[in-house]
């Protein structure tokens, strides 16, 4: 089973490595084609190889991921595509399903089977992360008041000015060292923001967090 791995970040890409070298992936004749940290190297590796599977993370430093995903479906429509991503608002996830994806993980579950969810993708399900789920069963949904994209006036207030900050940047992207340089405070400092934010939202991780944020108004357009 042949397998391109789309990932710019060096811890991710060290938690698919080992997964995907495990025993279990070499029971399940796991191989991984290519690595590619932008999306120019995975247009050019999606040229050069057949894949079965490819996983892609969205948040690439020169492209969206979705671009290689719609090449991705072009070049090799029998591959399954996979997106492994810190972003689970409704936009890139409906975008990603529309351009082909039939997967889509959320980062934060960090006890992820990657090999198993490969093999059920393989055996023609869609693993998804239950909160990418659900919204997706919202989305078919008759659209209550508190739909998602309808500000709720007294959400502002949930949040302090610098939890908001820290939440718009979690939202960009940007990991915690980097958020901590940009607002000159200590990792640490932001860590305690971090866990006010998921107590005040009720999530348990940083794409729940988002999602429910922008669910509630509180991201900036």
């Amino acid at each position: 089973m042949g397998i391109i791995v789309v990932e710019d970040d060096p811890q991710m890409r060290a938690r698919f490595d080992a997964a995907l070298t495990s025993p279990e992936a070499e029971r399940a004749g796991v191989r991984v084609l290519a690595w590619a940290a932008t999306a120019a190297d995975a247009l050019a590796a999606l040229a050069r190889h057949r894949p079965e599977v490819v996983l892609v993370d969205l948040g690439l430093p020169d492209a969206s991921g979705i671009t290689v995903i719609r090449e991705a479906r072009r070049r090799h429509p029998e591959c399954d595509i996979m997106v492994i991503s810190i972003f689970g608002d409704q936009r890139n996830v409906l975008a990603s399903i529309e351009a082909g994806a039939t997967g889509y993980l959320l980062k934060d579950d960090t006890d992820e089977d990657y090999v198993a969810r490969i093999q059920e993708l393989r055996a023609g399900g869609s693993p998804i992360t239950p909160i990418i789920a659900r919204q997706l069963l919202r989305k078919l949904q008759p659209a209550p008041s508190s739909a998602v994209g309808v500000t709720d006036p007294a959400a502002p207030s949930l949040l302090s000015p610098r939890e908001s900050e820290v939440l718009n940047l979690l939202a960009r992207g940007f990991a915690y060292q980097e958020i901590a340089l940009l607002l000159g405070v200590s990792p640490h400092t932001i860590g305690t923001y971090v866990k006010r934010l998921y107590e005040k939202l009720q999530v348990r991780s940083r794409g729940e967090a988002i999602y429910e944020a922008q669910c509630m108004g509180l991201l900036a357009p």
